[in-house]
């Protein structure tokens, strides 16, 4: 399995994470505090033996760029194994990466020569935790062309995600996206199949189909589209039962696509039991950490109400609590609240500076970001409006290109 080829997918402009997605690409996002998003989908690759990664960048890529380099450079170049950036290079024509398919296809040379049997491809913009050897070993025991992952959804989630329908022996059947009724999958009407976006391919039967695509001016070029889709009429394509290696009752897979999804999924982090295990030795979240000292609190004035503390939040390193308080936040490296501030139920990007007495709710700070002093967020909405971008929900966003003059 080691000798599996994978690709990455990691190029989209994640439009719906606007503006977190303003100057770097989704899967660079910052998650947890240290994290970036797609060291999940990367540790999950290590973790499993997966050591020949190519990762397909495109816009916004420097942040990636230099993540992958600081963080996860660390493979054997002399056992051939690698994690490797590579950007839209028009080798087969001059266009940008145009869809999920094209991207492989512009790359089909990485196939000539890395490839053998099989491509695992994955996406760079989901949180989970999943061993892809099992995935692997199931779709050579099948014979198959192409083996999906899906994951158990409530029906009456499943409209914003691909929805696989199957047979009693896991063939996949019929292929709906996003569809307004989706079809329940076999012995249980409440649920259904939607598509992880985890792919095992033979390699052999994705170039001819990739050949094809290319040449329809029809198609979006696009794996759910089109490619699945057609597959599914003429041939071998399974449905692969996802198992989770988070260690918790229910299976955790989170498309954190969106302002609303990405906060509560940051959120579920700092209760007291989430729904994510960050600190299973087992199975490593790895990433970058530049050299920050430990995380400080200073100033214990309770009479004066001068006191920093954090409470039921995750502090990184690097961080300077100073005479404030924080309730309900998770703070990325390098950031600092000052005295008297109040933060509650926020998250708060690297080396961003909170002044002084300033009242902060339900809000995402960007990197870099100074709130001056005396400065209100989360509690009038509407005002909240006229400066920054506010969710359905309430959550604000303040981005880094935000000037408070």
């Amino acid at each position: 399995m080691a000798e599996t080829l994978t690709m990455l997918l990691a190029g989209g402009k994640g439009s719906r994470l606007h503006p977190l997605t303003i100057a770097e690409a989704k899967p660079a996002v910052p998650f947890g505090g240290i994290y970036r998003i797609i060291d999940f989908t990367l540790s999950n690759c290590v973790n499993s033996g997966m050591r020949k990664i190519f990762v397909l960048t495109q816009y916004r890529s420097h942040t990636l760029h230099r993540h992958l380099h600081y963080g996860w450079d660390f493979l054997s170049h002399y056992l051939d194994e690698f994690i490797e950036p590579i950007p839209p290079q028009q080798r087969r024509g001059e266009n940008w990466y145009l869809g999920t398919a094209d991207a492989i296809y512009q790359n089909m040379y990485l196939l000539d020569r890395y490839g053998k049997d099989d491509l695992l491809i994955l996406s760079g913009d989901h949180i989970y935790k999943m061993d892809y050897d099992k995935m692997l070993a199931e779709h050579r025991d099948n014979n198959a062309d192409l083996t999906i992952s899906t994951i158990e959804c409530p029906i009456e989630q499943a409209s914003g995600f691909g929805v696989m329908v199957i047979d009693e022996s896991n063939n996949v059947i019929g292929f709906e996206e996003k569809p307004e009724n989706p079809t329940p999958m076999p012995g249980n009407s409440r649920m259904c199949l939607a598509n992880m976006g985890v792919y095992v391919f033979k390699i052999s039967v994705l170039k001819e189909l990739l050949e094809a695509d290319a040449k329809d001016d029809s198609s979006s070029h696009d794996f759910g589209k089109d490619i699945i889709p057609d597959m599914i009429k003429k041939m071998d394509v399974y449905a692969y039962n996802f198992r989770d290696k988070n260690k918790k009752v229910a299976k955790y897979w989170r498309d954190v696509g969106t302002i609303d999804s990405y906060f509560e999924t940051n959120m579920d982090l700092i209760s007291p039991d989430p729904q994510l295990n960050l600190y299973d030795p087992d199975w490593p979240i790895r990433t970058f950490q530049s050299q920050y000292p430990p995380p400080k609190f200073v100033f214990g004035d309770i009479r004066k109400g001068r006191v920093g503390i954090a409470i039921d939040s995750m502090v990184s390193q690097g961080c300077i609590v100073s005479g404030g308080r924080v309730q309900n936040c998770i703070i990325s490296p390098g950031a600092r609240i000052n005295s008297y501030v109040d933060l509650t139920q926020s998250i708060v990007f690297h080396d961003a500076d909170i002044g002084r007495h300033c009242k902060i709710r339900n809000t995402i700070i960007d990197k870099g970001v100074k709130i001056p002093p005396r400065t209100t967020v989360g509690y009038d909405l509407e005002e909240d409006k006229k400066r920054f971008t506010v969710t359905d929900s309430g959550i604000v966003v303040i981005p880094r290109t935000w000037n408070a003059e």
